[in-house]
């Protein structure tokens, strides 16, 4: 592994020699104005990029490099279009590029002069861009190129109230150039865990979580354009988006994308897009971390919910507490071999959306916790630390919201879950209980309801 990693930066080293060696050429072409040869050395430079010897977190070194000099062409590109030279006849002229790599690169790079300058429809110049783009199906050079196009592109989009949306550009265009972009550089992703032995695959899947923000990026793109409105994520983004996701069968792609999803969109396109997006978790391969998915998006539906009462209603019209109810009841049975942590973790997310939502339904508090009690029922009493603090943080979570005891009295299934607790914690529970009647001065009425508790 040294030797590997030794001969590592002596590859890295000579590329990002041959790169600024070429780099020099280029930018003394620049100076005097000579476009053939800046392209001629412009091209001998982002042949460096051409290397497979490089692990991911060494290319992104290199291209980081290229990426720089390319910005300094890019302006002499611009520069050479306010001169009156035809952006057409440049755009054409960087195809005879020799390699196809150096070409594309080259592509990219006058394409946005190109869509700036407004001489062709953005749309047209996207589409071509990006399915030229198709031409490099090498994991690795193929993520990092597609990821320079969504680069120079990001800012020339055609969107609502962009200087680039016209009748022959829209919003529509902006959208599917991203869409397109994120599929096959996800498909490029995923085939990198197939590539090299099996002995490999835990350093492959560490390299490919180091690029997972390239294709994230389309997302997250996607998330800021100002036209992509409910409507247009209902109908379009987001069943594109899952269909990439269940279909490429991929764990660490699943999880990632589940994710990017979930934190790019807005917390009311979740909520009007539910059933769609919870419909996808069952699709998902049985080792997705799918707790913490979900987890993470009651989280967000919860504080959506906090940050105004005049959300509350958006809620109740789309019976989110039901959809979700079962949606959790679903994986749990789907994932037999879900552990008792991860059921119980997915139990106290949903206590605490509901308790966000619905603090006035006593019956769904105890629905959930009714829910929890089947799960412990096949368990017996816990023994591992991380499910009992997880049962804990559940029984706190209704004693924190009302602050009254007697309220949590009317709850059912509350001392059935404290059945399943060992000696000791059932002992902690107790000090939090009291400590709550404490606090608020509660005063329970009859021996009867204190012997709820025992």
């Amino acid at each position: 592994m040294v030797e590997r990693a030794e001969d590592e930066e002596k590859w890295l080293a000579a590329g990002i020699a041959g790169l600024q060696q070429n780099a020099f050429y280029m930018h003394r072409a620049l100076d005097s104005n000579n476009l053939r040869d800046a392209l001629k050395y412009s091209a001998q430079m982002l042949s460096e990029l051409r290397t497979s010897r490089l692990s991911p977190h060494k290319y992104y070194e290199l291209y980081m490099r290229a990426f720089d000099e390319l910005r300094k062409l890019e302006m002499f590109f611009k520069e050479e279009a306010r001169r009156g030279c035809s952006i057409i006849d440049l755009y054409e002229l960087v195809q005879h590029a020799g390699n196809i790599l150096p070409r594309l690169y080259l592509l990219c790079t006058v394409g946005s002069v190109y869509i700036k300058s407004k001489e062709a429809p953005a749309k047209d110049v996207l589409k071509d861009l990006v399915e030229m783009c198709r031409g490099i199906q090498h994991p690795v050079r193929g993520l990092f190129l597609r990821s320079y196009l969504s680069q120079v592109s990001r800012d020339k989009l055609p969107d609502i109230g962009s200087e680039y949306e016209g009748d022959a550009d829209t919003v529509v265009d902006a959208v599917e150039f991203l869409l397109q972009n994120f599929t096959e550089m996800n498909k490029l992703w995923v085939r990198m865990q197939h590539q090299g032995p099996a002995r490999e695959k835990e350093k492959r899947e560490k390299e490919r979580s180091e690029l997972r923000d390239l294709v994230g990026k389309n997302l997250h793109v996607l998330g800021q354009l100002e036209g992509v409105d409910l409507d247009m994520y209902k109908e379009t983004v987001l069943p594109r988006v899952l269909e990439q996701v269940v279909n490429c069968k991929d764990e660490i792609a699943q999880f990632y994308l589940m994710d990017c999803i979930i934190q790019v969109f807005p917390d009311e396109y979740h909520l009007q897009t539910l059933e769609t997006l919870l419909g996808a978790c069952p699709q998902l391969q049985p080792s997705v971390d799918i707790k913490t998915v979900l987890s993470q998006l009651m989280e967000r539906l919860s504080n959506y919910a906090a940050s105004s009462a005049e959300v509350l209603p958006e809620f109740l019209q789309v019976e989110a507490f039901s959809k979700l109810s079962n949606a959790i009841w679903k994986v749990i049975e789907a994932q037999v071999d879900m552990p008792i942590f991860g059921a119980v973790t997915l139990y106290s997310s949903l206590l605490t959306f509901t308790l966000h939502v619905h603090p006035d339904r006593l019956d769904y508090v105890d629905q959930v916790l009714g829910a929890c009690v089947t799960k412990l029922s096949s368990a017996g009493k816990l023994e591992d630390s991380k499910s009992t603090k997880q049962i804990v943080a559940l029984l706190s979570a209704p004693l924190e919201k009302y602050n009254d005891i007697v309220t949590v009295l009317k709850l059912s299934n509350y001392p059935r879950v404290m059945e399943y607790l060992d000696n000791r914690t059932n002992k902690v529970m107790a000090i939090v209980i009291i400590q709550s009647i404490m606090k608020n001065k509660t005063c329970i009425a009859t021996a009867e309801k204190v012997c709820f508790f025992y």
